[in-house]
């Protein structure tokens, strides 16, 4: 799997406000689905590692730029990749495009937590060695 993780998103009616634009919060969901898609693509399903009690994911921090509107019927790329890889935590970037063009982009940290109790935790070992590798793989 290459580092630059990407999804495409229909901008469908329910996206957007009365002026056919994209809600700034439907940003979050459309990152929200390439993070998880992510993951997915790493073998990873989010519903069982909660329900196995094996970890869970948390947004522990963002920062968001809009820079110019999707608008409805409009099919983005949305790019996720991993900037940053502590033992409990990492650093997303993610971007939307629409034909090249980059609307939004968001640095999202990410944190481990046991799904029972809500508290950090590190990040099971098979995952994080996942994770790092494709980490890697964008640093050379």
């Amino acid at each position: 799997m290459q580092n630059d993780f990407h999804l495409p998103v229909r901008v469908y009616y329910e996206d957007t406000d009365h002026g056919r634009v994209v809600y700034h919060s439907n940003y979050l969901k459309f990152f929200e689905r390439g993070r998880t898609e992510f993951l997915r693509a790493l073998g990873w399903n989010q519903s069982q590692l909660i329900e196995s009690g094996l970890c869970a994911f948390v947004v522990a921090s963002m920062t968001i730029n809009y820079r110019r509107p999707a608008i409805l019927d409009d099919m983005l790329d949305i790019r996720t990749r991993v900037t940053n890889l502590r033992q409990a935590s990492f650093v997303f970037e993610q971007k939307a495009f629409r034909d090249g063009v980059l609307l939004c982009d968001a640095t999202v940290k990410v944190a481990c937590v046991d799904p029972v109790r809500g508290m950090p935790m590190i990040i099971p070992e098979n995952m994080f060695e996942q994770i790092k590798a494709v980490y890697e793989n964008g640093e050379k």
